[in-house]
């Protein structure tokens, strides 16, 4: 949760520019052993967008006009056809309840108030209730659990695992559960309002002083406005203590108090165990006996990596299998959230997709690419999460990207093939969706809405009516569609990309003549069984030839003869068989925007 606002934690940029690597430092091997596959797909699906076939796509749009999607509208058939895409988890958004402009008190909903909410359907990651989900997202409101039970009970039998968001840093403003557990009690139900900070609040509090609304806050036409009262104000989600936060903070959020008393010092307060621990690890232990096999964490680096070490060892002596997905835009922290907060995996976005997005753009180097694995992901590259796309990132195929869907084939072989860590698609990416128009509270932002009730076209094509076969889509969606399929089924499939070592070779190629070292990236994958050969072309006015050289060491490394004969078969997009001597390198043309990948094979 990072769109729409300018006060993000200890983002680290990853710097431009580049020195070539002459020779490999002694401070690294070009190669990265990494033997254990964790090459797991995860498919973001914003929930209420996914299923919503109207077109209305009204500026600030109602739920009845501009429609939205159900859990019931993700059936069988649209499971099954994303296992066939490739998918191994899907990644529901939006599924526990959050505030809304929405009335749903007729059902015994508390109606929150317009002030604090942002957009008519409101972020997902304000949460109303941590045990209950989104009325919205239900065809028959008082059985909208059951609902949610039966789409896990789906994805289940489409052998898909069911991943959803733990939103641990903050709450809705207007927070009350009125689902929770006979015995459970409220976040700041016990509190001590009186004072700013203790470690057993579940708030931090600014004593004698009211919340005021931040200016300019929209109210979109139609909906009610009425004041707005809490007193005392209590700390907003992204660590302002003050009582009038800004439009551009998480002004519909207040900060949970994990025992960091932030105004003396941070001084960390975790003995005895807060009650916030406790509430959260009891949280997360409801919503995976329901089925979740998974929790995409919001934010996670705002919240101490004492607790996440505490917490995920107690979720997992119950589930064993949980996975924990970090959202982390600190690299200084990555260690610490890994290893002493045991985290599964990280957000790879300060880094890989930095880099690559630059690229994609036209300005990149891709000398960033091996900064990334040396200086970043380092001995967890298995653990870092790559991407191009997610609800908080901007559509590729839009104009404050790269302008191109197909601009992405590069960086996206990259993103899936470079090492054995896991993956993920945001729903629609596959078939190039392009926000235009302003949708409500985020305005025209080349990103797909997070606050509104819409329809997404270019997905609208793909579910075709409810028949989830792409029967609508344009000729290049189609294409663009077949491209991520046709990956997807070899980073599956082969075992060099799932449980293969990795080997650099931009040092060994430098200075090879018609080889552009700025744009374009060659490495190896390799194991026993299988060795592969991957150039990616990022230049996109540009093709190039040039002669690959593969070192000595590297033909060693993979267990084969620097003075060998070898065929390179390519196994993607453009099959070509190829007959080489080792010592002289592999000569490959390449178009621009575009990759290679050849199996290397001893000659017979």
């Amino acid at each position: 949760m990072k769109a729409l606002t300018k006060t993000i934690l200890g983002v680290v940029a990853v710097a431009s520019t580049f020195q070539s690597l002459a020779q490999p430092s002694p401070k690294f091997s070009p190669r990265m052993s990494l033997p254990t596959s964790d090459k797991i797909v995860v498919y973001q699906i914003y929930t209420r967008l996914f299923g919503n076939l109207k077109t209305t796509n009204k500026f600030y749009g109602s739920r009845d006009e501009n429609g939205v999607g159900k859990f019931n509208d993700i059936t069988d058939k649209a499971l099954t056809s994303l296992k066939k895409f490739g998918i191994s988890h899907v990644w529901f958004t939006g599924v526990i309840e959050h505030a809304t402009m929405t009335d749903y008190s007729a059902f015994g909903i508390p109606k929150d108030n317009p002030y604090v909410v942002k957009g008519i359907a409101g972020s997902p990651y304000a949460i109303k209730d941590y045990y209950d989900v989104n009325p919205d997202l239900a065809v028959d409101v008082p059985n909208r659990m059951k609902e949610f039970e039966a789409l896990v009970e789906r994805s289940h039998k489409a052998n898909l695992k069911v991943i959803i968001d733990c939103v641990p840093n903050h709450v809705a403003r207007q927070y009350h559960s009125d689902m929770k557990p006979q015995g459970v009690k409220d976040f700041g139900e016990d509190d001590n309002k009186n004072v700013p900070f203790d470690p057993q609040n579940n708030f931090y509090y600014l004593p004698n002083q009211a919340f005021q609304v931040p200016d300019n806050v929209p109210i979109p036409p139609g909906v009610e406005a009425f004041p707005y009262a809490e007193n005392p104000a209590k700390a907003t989600g992204n660590d302002v203590f003050a009582a009038k936060p800004s439009i551009n903070d998480w002004f519909e959020t207040i900060k949970l108090n994990y025992g960091v008393d932030y105004l003396n010092g941070r001084q960390k307060h975790f003995d005895p165990i807060p009650s916030t621990w406790l509430k959260m690890r009891d949280i997360l232990l409801y919503w995976a006996q329901k089925g979740v096999d998974g929790f995409r964490c919001d934010m996670a680096e705002m919240v101490p990596f004492e607790f996440w070490g505490w917490v995920i060892p107690e979720v997992k002596k119950v589930y064993p299998n949980q996975i924990f997905i970090a959202e982390i835009y600190n690299p200084a922290e990555y260690h610490n959230y890994l290893f002493n907060g045991k985290f599964d995996y990280l957000y790879d976005k300060v880094g890989l997709y930095d880099s690559l997005r630059r690229l994609m753009e036209g300005h990149g180097h891709t000398g960033d690419i091996t900064r990334v694995w040396q200086n970043e992901s380092g001995n967890f590259s298995n653990r870092m999460l790559r991407f191009l796309e997610n609800h908080d990132e901007h559509r590729i195929a839009s104009t404050y990207f790269a302008k191109n869907p197909f601009y992405a084939i590069p960086a996206m072989v990259v993103s899936a093939t470079l090492h054995t860590g896991p993956l993920m698609l945001y729903f629609g990416q596959e078939v190039g969706v392009t926000p235009t128009v302003a949708e409500g509270f985020s305005g025209e932002d080349g990103r797909t809405t997070m606050f509104d009730y819409w329809g997404v076209p270019e997905y609208q094509a793909w579910v075709n009516g409810g028949k989830f076969d792409g029967g609508k889509l344009s000729p290049d969606q189609k294409t663009l569609r077949k491209f991520y399929q046709d990956l997807l089924k070899l980073t599956n499939t082969s075992d060099a990309i799932q449980n293969g070592a990795f080997y650099d070779l931009q040092y060994a190629n430098g200075q090879t003549a018609g080889y552009n070292s700025a744009k374009m990236y060659t490495y190896l994958r390799h194991t026993d069984k299988q060795k592969l050969l991957i150039v990616c072309n990022f230049d996109l006015q540009q093709g190039a030839k040039a002669t690959i050289q593969l070192p000595t060491h590297a033909w060693e490394t993979m267990g084969l003869s620097a003075t060998g004969n070898y065929t390179l078969k390519e196994i993607f997009m453009h099959p070509e068989t190829l007959t080489i001597e080792a010592q002289k390198g592999v000569s490959v043309e390449m178009a621009p925007n575009s990759v290679r990948i050849f199996e290397i094979k001893k000659a017979k």
